[in-house]
Parts: structure tokens; sequence; C-alpha cells
């Protein structure tokens, strides 16, 4: 069958779709993901076929993103998904996405959260769509009634029913989800078999098949601890000074740190590091978690999982978007320390970094994810279900 994949242009919104498209490939199906064209090169380095559509207007986004100030977490996150996810990027990508699906004829659309022009076109269509989750149902029952506006606007009076009814598959273990919440009911889970989380583990470090990181560091007995921020937070106003101030904490603390900085900064304007601080741009996390005895991140949900995955205790520094809540159900699960504030909060994190690494009830409480996410089916087994969605198969409920 012929799967057409769509996402807007975020790491950490096409991470969840890129093992369910890559499982559908595997299984001989065709598979195209329709995504921005800047990004593309993501898409290639995942190793799939890429459609472009559209960038939204940069000054489009800039004037939203710029009315944020003084806001709350909550009203502000309203707002993108309103204006960016359902507005902007929707208008700027139909023209291409609807030119795509009369030309290529998907039998199946798999679309992430925010991904809405594929939802309005399949629905146009008659296509089925499967919706990928790309964070805590909570956050959408929040946010996405904001959408209704947008979607009738853009979609010739298509409202949130369609988008609401469409089946829901997710790498979120069911503990992980808001007990207060009725999103999580009737979705499928799965786990990504070939994820850093699934990479490590206890002992993992000690396998044939995981190597030795290279010694950049004095201190090689020391703890290893991984600080992340995710793809895009150095670009967002909190470069350098930010992760001046992560290092500086961290500085002369008993451990070993690999921090990386995603798309935007300079690893030379940080200046002089201190002896036990490495830093690069990237660096592969299923290198990086089997060697860990913690880490450090932001609270996006795709790195987020891959630490609970490997069952890493983890101290969370939440900046926007989503964060403080994926923060809030780490520290809920006993999987980790939150520091809520954003930059005001680094004061605390040399202290919350001793606590996740002397106190056993962390490492206990990110184990009991890890495990509850490794008892999962893996994405492959997926395929037969999706197959059965676009009515060419009858494929066993691989959750039921």
């Amino acid at each position: 069958m012929r799967v057409l994949v769509a996402t807007t242009a975020g790491s950490g919104h096409f991470a969840p779709l890129a093992p369910f498209a890559s499982a559908l490939r595997d299984a001989g199906h065709d598979v195209v993901v329709a995504a921005p064209g800047s990004f593309a090169p993501a898409v290639e380095r995942a190793g799939l076929a890429h459609r472009a559509f559209a960038d939204a207007p940069p000054e489009e986004l800039a004037s939203v993103f710029g009315s944020l100030d003084g806001m709350s977490n909550l009203e502000a996150n309203r707002v993108v998904v309103r204006e960016v996810f359902g507005r902007i990027d929707t208008r700027a990508a139909l023209p291409g996405m609807r030119a795509l699906v009369s030309e290529w004829r998907p039998d199946l659309v798999l679309r992430e959260s925010c991904e809405l022009s594929s939802y309005l076109v399949a629905d146009e269509a008659g296509i089925p769509h499967v919706h990928v989750a790309v964070g805590l149902a909570s956050f959408g029952e929040l946010t996405f009634p904001g959408l209704e506006e947008p979607l009738t606007e853009l979609g010739d009076g298509r409202d949130l029913a369609g988008l609401l009814q469409a089946p829901v598959v997710s790498l979120l273990p069911p503990s992980f989800e808001d007990p207060d919440s009725a999103g999580g009911a009737g979705v499928r889970r799965f786990r990504d078999g070939n994820s850093a989380a699934a990479a490590a583990g206890p002992g993992a470090a000690d396998r044939p098949d995981v190597g030795p990181l290279p010694d950049w560091w004095s201190g090689a007995g020391d703890p290893l601890l991984y600080v992340t921020f995710g793809s895009v937070a150095a670009g967002f106003g909190l470069f350098p000074d930010f992760y001046r101030a992560v290092i500086g904490a961290l500085a002369g603390s008993g451990v070993r740190v690999l921090l990386t900085l995603g798309d935007a900064g300079d690893v030379e304007a940080l200046g002089s590091l201190p002896p036990n601080v490495h830093v690069e741009r990237w660096w592969p996390q299923d290198q990086v978690m089997p060697h860990a005895s913690a880490m450090v991140g932001h609270g996006g949900i795709g790195t987020t999982l891959s630490g609970l995955g490997a069952g890493m205790p983890m101290v969370v520094v939440p900046l926007f978007a989503d964060q403080p809540h994926n923060a809030r159900r780490v520290a809920a699960v006993g999987a980790g320390i939150v520091l809520e504030g954003g930059p005001a909060a680094l004061g605390g994190l040399g202290d919350a970094v001793r606590r996740v690494l002397t106190d056993d009830s962390y490492r206990d409480g990110a184990g009991r994810i890890a495990r509850e996410m490794g008892s999962l089916p893996p994405v492959s087994a997926a395929v037969p279900w999706l197959e059965e969605q676009a009515g060419l198969g009858s494929g066993e409920d691989p959750n039921s």
C-alpha cells in the first residue's frame, strides 16, 4: 500500500512518526514523508523519501512568537497551537498537500498531532488517517479545542470531530499519561525497538554491541551525565547564557558531562570549558545512553522517553511548549526531579543532579517505566493493524 506520512518541521514531532514509517517501509509498503522543504535533511537522515510542501512564512511565525511575552505557559501554548499549527502551518502546507494526495493517491495517511493539512486533505479525499501522538493526551485536551476556528476556516467547514475520532498510536507507556485524562483510552501503544532506549538498560555498556565513548574527559571513573535541551532551544534566545549557566552549575561536580546543543549555537561561543565538560552539536543518543548514569533535559517528549526507556533518572528543566507537563509526569512516576522556572532554576541544578545520582528511588522509578516500555509490542506489530485501517487486511489488534 501507499502510505503518506505527514509532519511539521520539528525533530520532536517527526521522531515518533519515524519508527512507524520505517516499519511500514521494511514491510514492503511504499512510504513517502510529506514535510516542509526545510525539513528534507532530517527526513533523509531517517532513510525515508521526502516530498516537500511549503514552509510557513517566517515573518508570520515571528509575529506570533513575539506576541507571547507575559503569557502563562498554558495561554502561550493555546496561541501557538491555534495560530501556528492550526492556521499558519496549515495554510502554507495545504496547496502542496492537496497536489501530492491528488497525484499519488495514498491508501493511508499517518500524521503527527500538529500536522493538520494532512487531516483536512485526507478527509476531503475520503482516505483513512491515523494520528501518531507526539505528547501527552492531557496536553491535547488543554490546547486542541482552539483548533476548531482555523480548521473550520481552512477546511471548508470541517471541524474537530474527524480529527478527534481518528485512531491513535503512541510510543508513550500508559503509566506516563496523566491519570486524570480521558484521552489515553483506546490508544494503541508500541515501543521503538531501534531507539536509544532499546539499546540501553542495566549492564548495557558491557554488551559487545555497545561501543565505548571517546575518552574526552579527565576523571574517567566518574559518572557520565548526559545533558541535552533538544534540537531548537539554543535558537530561542537561550544561547549562550543559559548553556553557560548549566556548565557553571556542573563544573567540578564529580561527574563527566556531555552537553549537546542541537541545531543552533556555536560551541566556540561558550568559551573555555571545565575539564569535566565536553560539548558537541550532536551525538547519537544510542551511543550515550548505555554509558550514562543520569540525564538533564528540558522535558521534550522524545528526549524524555528516550531517557526513561533507558531507565535513566533525570533532572528536568522545562523551558516552553508541553515541557512543563511532561516534566511533572517525570516527577509523578518517581523517575526524576523537576526544576521549574526555566533559567532562574539553574541554581538548584548541581544539588538535583547529586540527588538523582545517589537516591536509588529515582533510578527505580525510571526502571519501572523502562520495563513497561519494554513490554509493549514493537512498532513492527503495528503494520498489520495499519493495513487494516487502510482496508487492506484484517490484522489482529496488537494491543488486545
